[in-house]
């Protein structure tokens, strides 16, 4: 019976086959050359596997891809990419959220505003980040920092990593609705610059409450959408089942978004994905922001509104008959 590991997805699989051959060869206390040998052999079937799978992905194994249980999250990325980080909490009328991570942060000579969504890697975190569901009080954080931001003239990073806003009973008596309105209608008049990247999913409102910027980048493998697959498929077809191929109908990988020009750039993942790699998608994020930082430094600020502006509005065609 060949293993199974809970955090390979099911494409990935035959990886670790391999995995476990290379893994066993190199844990022999009497490896010879022909060990060696093999292994490098293994290496390179690897490789070429990797590349085979991974070249070749449905807009469903990218789904999964952006939910993998290993994926770097944005507390991952703080201390790879940021030079310093001083996290502030609350949004000064209810409590703090720690679906949301937000603070005064610096890359290299660049010193920003930066809010972030932050899933749990376990189950006691996963419960207490409430699995990347931010509730009012979360996005009132987040406006708070944007307003700061605003008021000392820092630019504004944002890290998007979210299934979708919390639609509890609680999240809803404390204005879930008004709470993300408000964050839209003042990031679109925010008179600093506005970067967003989607890390991992993109999920409805609760993604777009962090994300009206100036430039919208997306992972490689990461996924930005009105609904979830799943939720798509229950509600078009009553089967959630066919959440493959309500992910293809969606259109929410980062190529096709930007074939649409519904983002601006694709940050490159390592191959395999970026969970593979941490430290090379940190470099690959790392690299992008600073670019971007860059660009949106040298444009005034009536010509980034205006630019946001245009951008807000170009979403969407029709035809009138």
């Amino acid at each position: 019976m060949k293993e199974f590991n809970p955090n390979y997805l099911d494409f990935e699989q035959p990886l670790l086959e391999i995995e476990g051959k290379i893994k066993q060869l190199n844990n022999d206390p009497e490896k010879t050359a022909k060990s060696d040998a093999a292994i490098i052999k293994l290496d390179k079937e690897y490789q070429e596997l990797t590349k085979k799978i991974f070249n070749n992905l449905s807009d469903w194994q990218i789904s999964q891809l952006a939910r993998h249980p290993l994926r770097p999250y944005t507390l991952d990325y703080i201390p790879n990419i940021f030079s310093s980080f001083n996290e502030l909490h609350g949004d000064r009328m209810f409590g703090d959220d720690p679906a949301i991570v937000s603070g005064i942060a610096k890359i290299d000579n660049f010193n920003f505003m930066f809010i972030g969504h932050q899933k749990g890697r376990d189950a006691k975190e996963k419960v207490k980040r409430n699995f990347g569901m931010p509730k009012p009080e979360g996005y009132r954080k987040a406006l708070r920092i944007m307003k700061l931001a605003e008021k000392f003239h820092l630019p504004i990073v944002t890290f998007i990593d979210t299934p979708g806003a919390y639609p509890g009973i609680d999240a809803e008596s404390r204005n879930q609705s008004q709470a993300i309105a408000e964050n839209l209608f003042v990031m679109s008049n925010l008179r600093v610059p506005v970067i967003s990247i989607i890390i991992g999913e993109g999920g409805s409102g609760g993604a777009l409450a962090i994300g009206v910027c100036d430039k919208l980048g997306m992972l490689e493998n990461s996924i930005y959408s009105v609904i979830s697959p799943e939720g798509c498929a229950s509600i078009l077809w009553k089967d959630p089942k066919k959440a493959e191929q309500a992910a293809d109908a969606l259109c929410i990988t980062a190529s096709k978004l930007l074939e649409f020009n519904l983002i601006d750039i694709i940050v490159p993942e390592p191959l395999g994905g970026a969970h593979r790699d941490h430290s090379a998608m940190s470099s690959s994020l790392k690299m992008n922001l600073i670019s971007l930082l860059e660009e949106l430094s040298n444009a005034s600020i009536d010509e980034l509104l205006h630019k946001r502006k245009q951008k807000i509005e170009s979403y969407g065609k029709f035809e009138t008959s």
